[in-house]
């Protein structure tokens, strides 16, 4: 079974155009991406407020959108946007075959989760502060394991 990252956007970012990769600058980003890299999943993709989902080598401007400020229905509008592009993407099999680490709080998770056959969260249920020391100890694990 492949498994494929989702990593919820954030707000901090740069001021210009950047790849995805780079546009993020916030501490939790950076750790999420550095422990999906540990994990050495097949397919890393950024849950973006404004753009759904996309792959870290796209280029994006920067955008002040986030769900945390969406209703319910604005929410469920946007996870149903994200799930056809994650079911059209190319480089994504059948769902069914595909376990996806969630790395994203609730906002982004909760509508989306329930639709996907196969997750992991292992940040689930934390606050901020809390995940930012989980992922030190969880890739300070990978770098001893190397």
């Amino acid at each position: 079974m492949k498994t494929i990252a989702l990593i919820s956007c954030v707000s901090m970012k740069l001021d210009y155009r950047a790849k995805v990769k780079d546009i993020y600058i916030s501490p939790l980003f950076k750790k999420n991406i550095e422990y999906a890299f540990n994990r050495k999943v097949d397919n890393i993709f950024i849950l973006s407020a404004l753009h759904g989902l996309i792959g870290l080598e796209e280029e994006i401007e920067p955008y002040d959108v986030t769900l945390n400020d969406m209703s319910t229905r604005e929410k469920n509008k946007w996870a149903r946007m994200v799930f056809k592009q994650i079911q059209d993407h190319p480089d994504i099999p059948d769902i069914k075959e595909v376990k996806f680490l969630i790395l994203a709080g609730m906002s982004y998770r909760g509508t989306l989760e329930p639709v996907l056959p196969h997750t992991e969260m292992p940040l689930y249920g934390l606050p901020i502060g809390m995940q930012l020391q989980r992922l030190d100890v969880l890739n300070a694990e990978f770098s001893r394991l190397e």
